[in-house]
């Protein structure tokens, strides 16, 4: 929808996402979502478990959150703040780079007639156990 608009339109869009960027006010109404929540193929539909909640938000609100992911993703990437090994929420990075770098290690203990440990950590729903609100009281 906003990539058909005009350049003055768009640049009018920036300039209000460079005034909330200076002011450090989010417009309110950006804040709130309908939630809808999205039946799993082939659970049962009596178990809330069961559902993904997607949130409906602003179209504006979700340009300006690309925007700044971008821009923090630039800076933490350029600054090196990752550990090589991490592979999540970076580009061009994925859980199969990391399966790839055990597969190796796995081979290389093979033939060296060595051993080799890993850990498995299950996150499943770890943001379930979040403390949503304490993350939000530091914003």
């Amino acid at each position: 929808m906003l990539k058909h608009l005009g350049e003055s339109s768009l640049l009018t869009i920036l300039l209000l996402f460079n005034r909330i960027w200076q002011e450090r006010v989010f417009p309110l109404s950006w804040l709130t979502a309908i939630v809808v929540p999205i039946p799993k193929p082939g659970k049962d539909k009596q178990d809330p478990n069961n559902f993904r909640p997607i949130a409906l938000t602003s179209c504006l609100s979700k340009l300006l959150e690309r925007m700044v992911s971008a821009r923090l993703m630039h800076v933490l990437e350029r600054s090196k703040w990752f550990v090589p090994s991490q592979s999540g929420f970076r580009r061009r990075r994925g859980t199969i780079d990391n399966l790839l770098k055990l597969e190796t290690a796995l081979r290389e203990a093979f033939v060296r007639k060595k051993h080799l440990v890993s850990i498995f950590f299950d996150i499943e729903k770890a943001y379930d156990c979040t403390w949503r609100h304490g993350i939000l009281r530091l914003i």
